[in-house]
């Protein structure tokens, strides 16, 4: 096993680097304006303007495709790699994200443009008059124009940081503000922290307000559910307002007026521009964002462990039950709950159950994510766990109950002291395996805006543009830990032939 282990990891990391030293050859059409537009396969970032007027072209005569994805940094990766002719996007993320790439430049036509505003829900009217309030005043102070020049500006951009007035206090409560920071200007990270325009911005309004800012890292086509969901109170992302979302939702008025470009790859200088050992540093070493894999890979542990402990725990109740109405026609009721429960977790998927408790079961209710996440795979582990343990009771040869009941013992007693030792005996390497897919389903924990090691990797990727580095290092680290408990459920099986001697 620790052989195959190393054979594993030596051949992913052979693939990293000839992947790493590999140039991108295949640019597809050549984009140069919006008339060649029509035919071909554009990138946008799900949810957004550019996804919203750019699927009026999809499905035309020339065939455009269009392919849409969670994040800006994955559709630039595609770019990059020519699986898609160009990216729509809006003006300032794409200057940051053509900075450093030679083969990347913006169209100086623009696609359409637009106004930012921020989000809030229609029952919540005096929360948008309020900040209504305070984004008038911050426009006129001059507060607005400072923040934007600290982020934007050859001359500015660093100099005039946003800073709270001295005496503010904060009695009005807290503000929870969900955001995508992922979106250079207005929202990314640096040092750990969500820094940009539309950060310093709903930090400025805050004080206004007297309010807490407390910032949460959604996906972008989350944020609006988040808001009317009252999850959160307002959203800021670079959202702009459209008639198809002011049918869910209420904004602000505007506070930035820009447009949605087109990035197409020019062929020139394809792949990566600098060393791996540069790249590794980038990714990994600089503002310590090594840090997001480890915070995530806690918080994946901490979810695996107890979710399926506490599976294990329905999962034997769910059997328990559904053999006992098998073997003696008794809690009839019990039984179909228990059915209608097994089919409608496993019938649907994992995700889709964790944003139906994070949305609508615990839709106003005040839950940690970790506990929402803990609660989620619990419930749909113990559905598994109870199909698992059902088997293995129902494996043990019908004589071992009638030894039982022959010696006296009730069908409570027989099953407590003769079965249930045997079947988690012969269910021990099952369960031990159902763990390990336990760990590798919280990859999908990042769709309520928990840090979990997946959403870590995502985290770097959007900061440094860079996919591979980040993704390799998430593989790795799941596939370690895989093998380990691989070991464990094996030299479990080992011990168990053994006492079977």
């Amino acid at each position: 096993m620790k052989k195959k282990l190393s054979l594993i990891l030596l051949a992913m990391t052979a693939a990293l680097f000839v992947a790493c030293g590999t140039a991108d050859k295949d640019t597809g059409k050549q984009i140069q304006s919006l008339d060649d537009l029509p035919g071909s396969r554009i990138g946008v970032q799900l949810g957004t303007i550019g996804d919203i007027y750019a699927s009026d072209l999809e499905g035309d005569e020339e065939g455009t495709t269009i392919e849409r994805y969670n994040k800006l940094t994955d559709a630039v990766q595609a770019l990059r790699q020519g699986k898609i002719d160009c990216v729509i996007v809006d003006e300032q993320p794409a200057i940051a994200t053509t900075k450093d790439e030679a083969n990347l430049e913006i169209l100086d036509e623009p696609f359409t443009t637009e106004d930012y505003a921020i989000c809030i829900a229609k029952d919540n009217e005096e929360l948008l008059e309020k900040v209504n309030g305070a984004l008038t005043e911050l426009m006129e102070d001059g507060t607005l124009d400072q923040i934007t020049k600290n982020y934007i500006g050859a001359d500015t951009k660093g100099t005039c940081p946003y800073e709270t007035p001295a005496g503010t206090v904060y009695d009005n409560g807290k503000l929870v503000v969900v955001s995508n920071i992922a979106f250079p200007p207005y929202e990314y990270y640096e040092n750990g922290e969500a820094v940009g325009i539309d950060m310093e911005l709903i930090k400025a309004i805050g004080d206004k307000l007297g309010m807490e800012i407390e910032i949460e890292d959604i996906e972008f086509d989350s944020i609006i559910n988040a808001v009317s969901s009252h999850k959160a109170d307002v959203g800021i992302a670079g959202m702009t307002k459209t008639e198809e979302r002011l049918k869910s939702i209420n904004f602000s008025e505007s506070y930035v007026k820009t447009k949605q470009v087109i990035i197409v790859n020019n062929g020139e200088a394809a792949g990566s521009s600098i060393s791996f050992t540069e790249n590794l540093k980038r990714n990994f070493v600089d503002d310590s964002r090594w840090t997001y894999l480890v915070k995530g890979l806690v918080n994946t542990l901490i979810i695996a462990l107890l979710a399926v402990l506490a599976g294990m725990i329905i999962g034997f109740v769910v059997a328990i039950v559904r053999v006992t109405y098998d073997k003696t026609g008794g809690w009839a009721i019990a039984n179909a709950i228990c059915k209608l429960y097994l089919t409608i977790i496993r019938g649907t998927p994992m995700m889709i159950q964790l944003l139906i408790i994070y949305y609508v079961v615990f839709k106003s209710v005040n839950v940690p994510k970790l506990l929402v996440a803990i609660i989620a795979f619990a419930i749909n582990s113990g559905a598994y766990v109870a199909e698992i343990m059902r088997g293995g009771i129902m494996s043990i040869d019908g004589g071992q109950m009638e030894a039982g009941r022959s010696l006296g013992l009730n069908y409570k007693q027989t099953m407590i002291s003769i079965i249930l030792p045997q079947a988690i005996k012969n269910v021990l390497p099952a369960l031990g395996n159902e763990f390990i897919s336990l760990i590798k389903e919280t990859s999908i924990c990042g769709y309520i805006g928990l840090l979990d090691l997946t959403r870590g990797g995502d985290i770097i990727r959007s900061i440094t543009y860079e996919a591979f580095l980040p993704l390799i290092a998430v593989a790795i680290i799941y596939l370690i830990i895989v093998q380990v408990l691989n070991m464990g459920v094996g030299k479990l099986e080992k011990n168990l032939r053994k006492s079977e001697q």
